[in-house]
């Protein structure tokens, strides 16, 4: 599928720690760099229809937006298990039903992680082959961009969902930036094949025997994140989501940092002045919304979480990694990766066997 063959993307509306100018701002913008692409917008119709912008969308976008009518909202409160059994009628549980149905070719939301989660399972199930579904991050780092994955779905992980995370974010990382052979590196406490537990160690493991088609670089340690040392970063969602907080609240702390620097006095305005153009190129590697949208891989069909706190630009990122994705065939190459992972797995253990 190529850039000019029309896709649907379903979009949960409501839910944004920014309201609803963030989201309606984010689909405004999409649209109008995006010929080729509709889409549903699922919320409750008469607090859309409050915003300018939603005026905007229909004024100019008429043929390429619609409105689906849902009457209640998942909020950053409300519980997993309880949202499955009672949460039908809100717009979340909505846009997840038009993937399930087909009518969308992925769906983007920016409401409570834990609901998402829950109810993209519960409607869409897991890919063949996959145990649990996993969040990935695209993290900035000196060669560009990396991604990060397990980042909050599974406080732990096994060894055999370890290797599933990295044959899922191999295929991730080649769909969106069109590197055949993405490098992998198993997050541990030292790059040493001896270093780490047993479980990270058997991951490891698993991966250079049952899968010598990938790049696997073996462990990397926290800091080869930012150096862009591998391309997929692999670890549970306890870890990942720790590394992830503390990078993003390091961010922030060094451009505060910047700012009250370059503020100090008049000589340090001045040259803040003259450095206007590097010090742009460099907060927009550093903001987070220039790389919004997660999606939960191991699914059966496309789902991409946004920041909660993402602004329109944000929002307007996690829709173009929903489009460039849903005209990719990743999921179907995860699929086939994992059957032959798991084929080889068992013959290199019947070969170990029979050797003992």
């Amino acid at each position: 599928m190529n850039s000019t063959t029309p896709v649907t993307i379903a979009v949960d509306i409501m839910g944004s720690d920014g309201g609803m100018e963030a989201t309606l701002g984010g689909c405004l913008r999409y649209l109008q760099n995006h010929a080729s692409t509709r889409l549903i917008l699922c919320g409750n119709e008469q607090k859309i229809s409050a915003f300018p912008m939603a005026g905007e969308l229909r004024s100019h976008f008429a043929d390429r937006m619609e409105l689906h009518h849902c009457e209640d909202v998942v909020t950053m409160t409300d519980k997993p298990m309880l949202m499955v059994r009672r949460g039908r009628n809100t717009s979340m549980w909505h846009a997840i039903e038009l993937v399930k149905t087909g009518e969308a070719g992925a769906v983007v939301s920016c409401g409570n992680t834990g609901v998402l989660m829950a109810m993209s399972v519960l409607q869409l199930r897991m890919l063949e082959g996959i145990e649990r579904p996993a969040i990935t991050a695209l993290w900035p780092s000196n060669r560009g961009r990396c991604v990060v994955l397990d980042v909050g779905a599974n406080v732990e992980a096994n060894a055999n969902q370890l290797v599933q995370f990295a044959i899922m974010g191999e295929a991730f990382f080649r769909a969106l930036e069109g590197k055949e052979k993405p490098s992998v590196g198993l997050l541990n406490v030292g790059a040493e094949e001896l270093k780490g537990h047993e479980l990270i160690r058997t991951a490891a493991k698993i991966l250079r025997e049952a899968d010598p088609k990938m790049a696997f670089h073996g462990f990397v340690e926290g800091d080869d994140i930012a150096k862009g040392t591998v391309d997929v970063i692999v670890t549970d969602g306890f870890t990942g989501n720790i590394t992830l907080k503390t990078a993003e609240g390091t961010a922030r702390v060094i451009g505060a940092w910047i700012k009250e620097v370059m503020t100090q006095s008049l000589f340090t305005k001045l040259g803040a002045a003259l450095m206007m153009g590097g010090l742009k190129k460099m907060r927009a590697r550093m903001d987070p919304s220039n790389v919004n949208g997660a999606p939960l891989l191991g699914l059966n069909g496309l789902v991409i979480k946004s920041h909660g706190s993402a602004d329109e630009t944000g929002f307007c990122s996690a829709l173009e990694i929903a489009d460039s994705l849903v005209r990719h065939p990743f999921q179907e190459e995860i699929k086939a990766t994992i059957a032959k992972v798991r084929e080889r797995a068992v013959k290199v253990q019947t070969e170990e066997k029979e050797v003992s």
